[in-house]
């Protein structure tokens, strides 16, 4: 007589195969999107120390946990320091952190300033506290990555926070300006790089329930809910819901970059323009209604023929 399985029986075995297949996807996604991003901006080389920022939140957490995993498989040797600024917040749980760290067994260093009481001294009750804290924050670490060493400072930023930068430096700055992949630290002397730059953060939400971080809420600015970044972030994911594909679309786009079709006049000599008699794949027939096949516009677009 054969066996009988009954559903409750199966479907369980069933949804613990597909959860371990979709999260093997995952890891995999974001070692490679995190390698990836390292290799096009060459953001860590041969004999590196790099000072990996941990807050507490999910996506630095997440930045340690895949820099470990691609330090195993790296062409190149490099070492990692994991650092973490305790800012004496009320209620800080500051045990969390250095007993996580140990446990993974990497090499970490806990500073201790009391940048909460200057923020909450010098920032009238009701404002924005972010771009103090956040100043005191990056002068800190500076000095911080001199005294270890450090020869690049590695940051948990994600596309989606290069996006919402990209956004509140148009609506609100008046610049087209995002948030790079690498670049050189204000005071000059150090290398800060992101390497989830190409990374989603509903990825990295995914991956910190995988991994049960230790998260440690901010309770400095966390509640300040009408932050216009918090706006920007509200229309981002309403957009992708909308219209899936819309968020990638628009990261890859300040990855293409054309000066010539913007009006800045110092990254391109508009003034200087002359004919040539050179066809040019960058002239007016960038203006044409694109050719898409139908039931083929983009994410969001909707073709109207007059």
């Amino acid at each position: 007589m054969s066996a009988v399985w009954t559903d409750n029986e199966v479907l369980p075995i069933e949804r613990e195969q597909r959860i371990e297949r979709e999260t093997h996807k995952l890891e995999k996604r974001l070692c490679r999107l995190t390698g990836q991003a390292i290799a096009d901006y060459n953001m860590i080389e041969a004999g590196d120390k790099v000072m990996v920022c941990v807050s507490g939140g999910k996506d630095s957490y997440a930045l340690l946990d895949i820099l470990i995993k691609m330090k195993q498989r790296a062409p190149v040797d490099f070492e990692l320091v994991a650092v973490n600024l305790d800012q004496k917040q009320p209620g800080f749980p500051e045990h969390v952190l250095p007993e996580y760290l140990a446990k993974l067994g990497v090499a970490y260093h806990i500073e201790n300033q009391d940048t909460y009481s200057i923020v909450k001294d010098k920032i009238a009750p009701g404002k924005t506290m972010c771009s103090l804290c956040s100043r005191l924050r990056r002068g800190i670490l500076y000095r911080v990555a001199d005294e270890l060493g450090a020869t690049k400072i590695a940051l948990g930023h994600h596309r989606d926070d290069i996006l919402q930068t990209f956004f509140l430096n148009m609506f609100f700055g008046g610049k087209l300006k995002g948030m790079p992949p690498k670049l050189v630290s204000d005071d000059g002397r150090h290398i800060v790089i992101r390497p989830l730059a190409g990374v989603a953060e509903k990825d990295l939400v995914r991956w910190a329930e995988h991994r049960q971080f230790p998260i440690i809420p901010c309770t400095l600015c966390g509640s300040q809910e009408n932050l216009q970044r918090k706006q920007v972030a509200i229309m981002l994911r309403e957009w992708e819901r909308k219209f899936p594909g819309r968020v990638e679309t628009m990261f890859t786009a300040l990855q293409n970059v054309v000066p010539s079709h913007l009006a800045d006049g110092t990254h391109y000599d508009f003034k200087g323009l002359t004919v040539n008699g050179v066809a040019s794949d960058d002239g007016d027939k960038a203006f044409d209604p694109p050719d898409f096949a139908a039931g083929d516009s983009p994410p969001g677009l909707q073709i109207i023929k007059i």
